[in-house]
């Protein structure tokens, strides 16, 4: 279940619920309709003061994640719903750096909510095995959404 919450100004050009419930398909096919994600698309004040807040850093980022690790009842059928978490992703900052990427921007939305998701089930990317783990992944799962490896252009260099 996808709770998507719009907080952009700007709201064209932004993927649809539809389309990231597929990205979120391609990410977590076995668990998809037991569990719950909040994605909130926000501008780059929201992202500035959300970074600043939680992790001391001075500036907008494209993604945080806010990963939950408890199980609450959702729904008046007593279905158990597993939380995952919040996912807060910046308009300005996905459409600016998918165009000096050279990259298409739904192809980077994607990107960034399947990152975004794989925090929230525990990847991380501080440490360089980890981050080379967590980019394999990335890259198997937007392949298999149809999308090409959005780490090819670092690859390169």
């Amino acid at each position: 279940m996808l709770n998507l919450q719009i907080a952009c100004n700007k709201k064209t050009s932004l993927p649809s619920k539809k389309t990231i419930m597929r990205w979120l398909q391609g990410l977590l096919p076995m668990i998809v309709n037991t569990t719950e994600v909040t994605i909130r698309l926000v501008d780059e004040v929201e992202s500035y003061n959300l970074n600043n807040t939680y992790r001391g850093k001075n500036y907008p980022t494209n993604v945080l994640s806010f990963p939950l690790i408890n199980k609450t009842l959702i729904n008046p059928n007593k279905i158990d719903r597993l939380l995952l978490g919040d996912i807060i992703i910046c308009r300005q900052l996905v459409e600016r750096e998918a165009k000096q990427q050279k990259k298409r921007l739904e192809s980077y939305w994607a990107h960034m909510v399947i990152h975004g998701a794989l925090h929230l089930l525990g990847y991380d990317h501080t440490l360089e095995v980890d981050a080379n783990n967590m980019e394999q992944l990335e890259t198997k799962i937007m392949q298999q959404l149809g999308y090409s490896d959005p780490y090819l252009l670092e690859k390169k260099l």
